[in-house]
């Protein structure tokens, strides 16, 4: 799967940036998101994601992290893919 250009948003990279173990789980979660392991979604969002991967379309994924639960959305022309927090979106 191509990802386009990994952008965190400024609350995920400044929290990233003061905290290791942050960062590292962002990576743990993009590593997770690379072997299509969705995180925390429904089956049902899950498959979308899966037929995405062949047809095209946003993929959205969702990981719990000490910080809260975060994202990572990949554009439906995998332009980029974002990491952020829900809030955020």
């Amino acid at each position: 799967m191509k990802y386009g250009r990994l952008v965190a948003t400024c609350s995920i990279a400044d929290d990233m940036e003061r905290d290791l173990a942050f960062a590292r789980e962002i990576a743990a979660a993009f590593i997770r998101y690379q072997r299509h392991d969705w995180g925390d979604l429904c089956q049902e969002d899950k498959e979308l994601n899966d037929q995405a991967l062949e047809a095209g379309g946003r993929i959205l994924a969702a990981y719990r992290t000490s910080k809260g639960k975060v994202w990572i959305i990949t554009e439906g022309d995998r332009s980029a893919t974002t990491i952020l927090f829900p809030s955020e979106y």
